[in-house]
Formats: structure tokens, C-alpha cells, sequence
């Protein structure tokens, strides 16, 4: 990469974390300067008094071999002055140290909400796209920390800095090739790491998918979702095995970068040290010849030897900076993402109680070669029942999202009242909705708060949550717990109590409930995991429920299906069939056929 390029991104990423440290805290910024200067300044001092103490200490020992006894305190004053120099010195240190941590807590969570944030306002298309992901955990693993240490960097460069041009004033005096001594010596241990640093962040860019990977398994093991499963599989060794093989491949990779950057480091290392004693035999001859004294010759050598330090922590700043500077891109790289268009304004439709419609919509999934949905048509009006039916992978929940806006269709469209669904506010539109996925989550909150999540709006509000218990059976089931609503669910977190699959979904289908102004009721496989007696109940408070509601219902059971007022038969993307239960069988079609089937089990 060209030098002029390489400048340019450190450049703009030293701008975006001064700013995201400055949004985070303005004072410990400040503070952090101030402590800076003071840190760079006061080595300077300390070299010239540490002269002024070897010079005043020479000068007493002749003063006291030419008259038996010398005074004191020209030695004294320039110890103390030293000591408080150097507490000062050790104070400014220690006060960079502190505010640097504090920072570090503070910015670590600015930045992850910012992750966060971002998240909440990209499309589910992009959740489903795999180098979406690469980016996402390029951002979350270095991101949180790399602003706060470009800021450090910066700060120390300007530091070191300083000490430098306070060193040079000082070491001028003696030679101005010093100088050039310094740097030179330096030099070499600043091309490597700039050179490695780009290799690292290069390696650690292109294994994403791998470390994904990592952590995939390691969820797999460790999860308690899955590991019921993998202890009954035995899956744990075939898993295991390809963990350590991913690690193995990452780890080889990682000591292969590691040996050739630290040893061209201890290679060109040795070129300072070098430099540094070729000064120290210069600065001790001009000693013995008398062309300096022995505090002179402490101060240039203490300035050598710090002069040296600090120009290698410099070079070394700047290498960190570029390496720090090309992760932070990451961040910025995802922040970057394009938003999805939540677009809409409106509120209420153009023709109030039509109710749905699909016209001619379809559908293809990004990167598919197939559409999911083709022409898919119909009118769903307030106070109607319909059901989706079909295969595994007809298309069923595909139509629920395209309903819920979580996709857009990419042909026809969806109207709603009259209106378009694109035209509509999306938290309007959401607020009409009330929807129970088949792969529903089971939140690791109380009973009531499991039920609340449904509306946040009434999120606290009991009341709510006991009618809405009572409309998705979930009333018994709280009712045995040993809190009630206020029992911790789940088993990650202390006291928690765990549910069968069955209260949990009555749990799950509660939620749905908890949206009164919802007029249109999604169910995707809403009593998969209940028992017929309670299947029975269910639909029966559905009904009395869902009389002034459009109702969407999927389900593999017909008899969930049958009292639905359309059923349309979906296969490879298609409608297939239509018509409510009695035509259908009277059709002879699939769906009789998927009918009898399932009834034959009862016989």
C-alpha cells in the first residue's frame, strides 16, 4: 500500500476515534492531554537535574578536599528538585493509566451500542447474507477496543514528541549528528512492524468466516439448546475434532506471522543497540579527553538512552497506528452498511376496511436462482380465517414475512386497506400485527415479562398479562410456577425454571395476544408442541377471539386448518389450490390427498 494511502486512512481514523472518545467523555479527553504534556515535558527536567546533581556532587568533593568540608545544599536543592520532578512525573503516569482505563470501560460500551444500534436498522436480507456476518464479527472482536487505542497512540506520539524536542535542545549542545544517531538507529524497527502490522490485519480480515466457525462450535458444545443433542448423538468428539483442527489451521498461521515479526524485530532491534552504544563510546572518549564533565556525560548519556526509547516507541506508535487504524475501518466499514428503507408515512389506508391483499406477488431470496413465491393472489377481509398449507419449503413462512415487511416483495404487491404495505409507518403497521413464529424465542425473562415483550407498550402492565395468559392457556401454566409471573424462565440465569416445549408455546402464543389493537393474527404452527385436548381449547378461544380480526394461520394439522374460511395450497412457491375445506375434499386435489393421509393415522 502506497505511503500517501496508508497516511490517509490513519488520517481519517484518528479523526473518527478522537471524535467517539471526545462523544464519550470530554473530560477524561482533556484530562488525558493534560497528563500528556506533563508526562513528555518533565523527563527533560529530570536529565538536566540528574547533570546539575553529578556536577554540584564533583564540585563538593573538591571543595571539600581543598578545605576539609563542603556545604550541602547546592547538592540538596537540585535532589529535591529531582524527587518532586520525578513524583510529578510518576503522578502524571498514573493519572494516563487511570483515565485510559476508565475510557476503555466507557468506549468499549459506546461502541457496542453503536453495533447494537446499527443492527436494529438493517433489513433481515442482510442478517441472511453470510459476508454480512464476516463484517459484523471484523467489527464486534476489534472494534471495541481500537478507538481508544488509536487515541493512546496519539497521545503517546505527542508525548514522546515532546520529550524528543526537549531532549534535542538539550543534546544539540553536544552534536547535532546526535540526533540523526537517534533516528537512524530506529529506523528499521518501524519499517518491519508497519510491514507486519499490514500482514496481520490482511490474515486476521480473510479467516472471519473461520473464526465464525469457532465460534459456531463452540456454542454447539457449550449451549444448553443444543447440547441435549450433541450428548445423544455423540457428537461432542466429531465436533471437538473439527475445533481443534480450525484452531490448529488459525494457530498455525498466527506462529508463522508471530516468528517473522519478532525475529526481523530482533534483528533490526540490534541495529539500535547498535546505535545507541556507538553514542555511548562517543559521549565516554569526549569525557576522557576532557571536552565534557561527568554530569555532562550522564545527561547525554540518560538523553541517549531515552532518546533512543522514545523515538523507538514513536516509530512503534505510528506502526500501531496504521495497524489500529486499518481494524477500525472494520467498525466503520459495518456502520457504513445501507440502512433498510423503513420509508411509509402512513397510518391509516386509503379504503379503511378492505383488508389484505396479495396481488401477483413474488418473491427471490439474494443469491437464490429460483423465486421462493410466484404469483401469489388473494383478499383476506376483516373478520376471515385463512390458512396456508403445503411441503416443507413452499413458501409458507416466506409469505409471513413478506407480510410482517421483514422482506419486500421483488414483484407485485401487498395492500393493506387499499394502501400499499410500503407506504405504510412501519411501527403503525407493526402495531396491527400480532404474530407467533414457529421458531419463536424463548426469552430468558420472568413468566410476565416472556408475555410483555409482545407489546411493549403494556410491558409492565399485569393486568395485561393475566388476559392475555387467559386467551393462550398460558394461565395454568404460570399458575404452577413458584413465583407466577414473577418467576425467572429458562435455566441460564440463578433460580430459573424451565418449560416443557408445550408451555412454552403456550407462553409464545400468549404473546401474540398481547396486542389488542392487533387486527390481523399471524400463527405459524401455533400449536405444534400442545397436545389435541389443548389444541381443541386453543382454537376454540381463536374463534370467539378473531371475529372482527383477519387471521392467518400455518399448519401442518387439518385439524387447525378445516374451520378456516379460505385454504390455499401452496407447492414450490405456488397456489396450487383454493377453496375452503369441504371444496377441497370434494376437488380431490392435494390437498384430499394430504387429508386422507393424516386421517388415516386416527383410524
Amino acid at each position: 500500500m502506497a505511503l500517501s494511502t496508508s497516511f490517509a486512512i490513519v488520517q481519517q481514523q484518528m479523526r473518527r476515534a478522537a471524535g467517539l472518545v471526545w462523544s464519550t467523555s470530554p473530560a477524561l479527553m482533556i484530562g488525558l492531554f493534560l497528563a500528556t504534556l506533563v508526562a513528555g515535558l518533565l523527563p527533560a527536567l529530570a536529565a538536566w537535574l540528574g547533570q546539575r546533581i553529578v556536577d554540584a556532587v564533583v564540585a563538593a568533593m573538591r571543595l571539600h578536599a581543598e578545605q576539609g568540608q563542603a556545604p550541602l545544599w547546592p547538592v540538596l536543592k537540585f535532589v529535591l528538585a529531582e524527587a518532586g520532578v520525578l513524583a510529578a512525573l510518576a503522578g502524571a503516569q498514573r493519572l494516563l493509566s487511570v483515565q485510559q482505563s476508565l475510557l476503555r470501560v466507557r468506549l468499549g460500551q459506546t461502541v457496542n451500542l453503536l453495533i447494537l444500534e446499527k443492527a436494529q436498522t438493517l433489513s433481515l436480507a442482510q442478517f441472511e447474507d453470510a459476508d454480512f456476518y464476516d463484517k459484523l464479527v471484523r467489527a464486534r472482536r476489534e472494534a471495541s477496543i481500537r478507538p481508544l487505542a488509536l487515541v493512546t497512540k496519539s497521545l503517546t506520539l505527542l508525548q514522546n514528541l515532546i520529550s524528543l524536542v526537549s531532549f534535542a535542545v538539550l543534546l544539540v549542545h553536544f552534536s547535532p549528528w546526535a540526533l540523526l544517531l537517534l533516528v537512524v538507529g530506529a529506523l528499521p524497527v518501524f519499517l518491519a512492524e508497519a510491514r507486519f502490522s499490514g500482514d496481520a490485519f490482511r490474515l486476521f480480515s480473510r479467516r472471519a468466516p473461520e473464526t465464525r466457525r469457532q465460534t459456531y462450535l463452540e456454542t454447539l458444545l457449550s449451549h444448553e439448546a443444543y447440547i441435549k443433542e450433541v450428548k445423544l448423538f455423540g457428537l461432542a468428539p466429531l465436533l471437538l475434532e473439527r475445533y481443534r483442527t480450525t484452531f490448529t489451521k488459525l494457530y498455525a498461521e498466527d506462529r508463522r506471522l508471530t516468528l517473522r515479526r519478532d525475529g526481523w524485530g530482533f534483528v533490526f532491534g540490534l541495529l539500535g543497540t547498535l546505535a545507541f552504544y556507538a553514542a555511548y563510546a562517543w559521549v565516554v572518549l569526549d569525557t576522557v579527553r576532557g571536552r565534557l564533565s561527568l554530569g555532562q556525560m550522564t545527561l547525554y548519556l540518560t538523553l541517549f538512552r531515552q532518546g533512543q526509547a522514545a523515538v523507538s516507541a514513536s516509530l512503534t506508535a505510528l506502526g500501531g497506528l496504521y495497524e489500529d487504524s486499518l481494524y477500525l475501518s472494520n467498525l466503520y466499514d459495518y456502520l457504513g452498511q445501507p440502512t433498510s428503507a423503513e420509508g411509509g408515512s402512513l397510518t391509516l389506508g386509503s379504503q379503511p376496511g378492505d383488508g389484505l391483499r396479495f396481488e401477483g406477488v413474488g418473491f427471490t431470496y439474494s443469491g437464490a436462482t429460483a423465486p421462493t413465491l410466484k404469483d401469489i393472489s388473494f383478499h383476506l377481509a376483516p373478520g376471515q380465517s385463512l390458512a396456508l398449507v403445503g411441503a416443507n419449503g413452499s413458501g409458507k413462512t416466506t409469505l409471513i414475512k413478506l407480510l410482517t415487511r421483514l422482506h419486500s416483495p421483488t414483484r407485485g404487491r401487498i395492500l393493506l386497506d387499499g394502501s400499499d404495505l410500503q407506504e405504510w409507518q412501519p411501527a403503525a403497521l407493526h402495531r396491527r400485527i400480532g404474530v407467533i413464529f414457529q421458531d419463536f424465542i424463548r426469552y430468558q425473562l420472568t413468566a410476565g415479562e416472556n408475555l410483555g415483550v409482545g407489546d411493549t407498550a403494556a410491558f409492565h402492565d399485569e393486568t395485561r398479562w393475566r388476559k392475555a395468559a387467559e386467551q393462550g392457556l398460558a394461565d395454568e401454566v404460570i399458575a404452577g410456577l413458584r413465583e407466577g409471573y414473577a418467576t425467572q424462565l429458562g435455566r441460564w440465569f440463578l433460580g430459573g425454571q424451565e418449560l416443557s416445549g408445550g408451555q412454552w408455546q403456550k407462553i409464545a402464543l400468549s404473546r401474540a395476544y398481547m396486542r389488542e389493537d392487533a387486527d390481523i393474527l399471524v400463527l405459524d404452527e401455533p400449536t405444534a408442541a400442545l397436545d389435541a385436548a389443548a389444541e381443541a381449547v386453543i382454537f376454540e378461544r381463536f374463534r370467539a377471539q378473531a371475529q372482527q380480526r383477519m387471521t392467518l394461520l400455518i399448519s401442518h394439522r387439518f385439524s387447525s386448518v378445516r374451520n378456516a374460511d379460505q385454504i390455499l395450497v401452496l407447492e414450490d412457491g405456488e397456489i396450487r389450490e383454493r377453496g375452503d375445506h369441504e371444496e377441497l375434499l370434494a376437488s380431490g386435489g392435494r390437498y384430499a390427498q394430504l387429508f386422507d393421509l393424516q386421517a388415516r393415522g386416527y383410524r
